[in-house]
């Protein structure tokens, strides 16, 4: 899956997942939520035990979704936003 395919579902999902995961960290692959987290660096490390880098998107989700922006991450492919 392609990071613009992750991030899609996350656009056109982001009203309830902002309603169910307010402040925490999802992982998002093959058009679904994948993990729920606190932190980016469990997201990953929890992630990359089963699947690649870069297989995935870590998405933050701001509590407040003006705060909401772009960053990226200094590891392979993974985004994360917030």
């Amino acid at each position: 899956m392609h990071l613009k395919e992750e991030q899609a579902f996350y656009e056109a999902n982001k009203i309830e997942l902002r309603s169910k995961y307010a402040g925490k960290r999802v992982v998002i692959a093959t058009n679904k939520v994948i993990g729920v987290y606190n932190s980016d660096r469990e997201a990953i490390q929890e992630t990359a035990k089963t699947m690649s880098r870069g297989s995935f998107m870590v998405k933050y989700i701001p509590i407040d979704p003006k705060k909401e922006k772009i960053r990226l991450s200094p590891i392979g492919n993974i985004v994360s936003y917030g």
